[in-house]
């Protein structure tokens, strides 16, 4: 049995932010990276611990992956057999602040 992946409030809204950002000037591109930045996470519910730790943290359960020009970050709860997408941070913004 597989992890479980979840979207945090906030991660939700990065999203929504990114699409929607893309569609000023892109708007048939936009619907398709969405989905691209969704299914990016799919392969977290065999391998969880897949992505790079997050320098910013240093915390062995706060990875993410990347499909550029975003970083895809997510903690990985491992009793709880559940990984949560924290962020969609563009990499354009800098670091993560903790």
């Amino acid at each position: 049995m597989g992890f479980t992946v979840d979207f945090s409030p906030q991660a939700l809204h990065d999203l929504e932010a990114a699409v929607s950002e893309i569609a000023k000037d892109r708007p048939e591109r936009a619907e398709s990276f969405g989905i691209e930045l969704v299914d990016k996470t799919d392969i977290l519910e065999k391998f969880p611990f897949s992505g790079n730790i997050v320098p910013e943290f240093g915390d062995e359960r706060i990875r993410e992956l990347h499909h550029k020009p975003y970083r895809i970050v997510y903690e990985v709860r491992e009793k709880q057999a559940l990984v949560v997408i924290l962020r969609y941070w563009h990499t354009s913004r800098g670091y993560i602040r903790k």
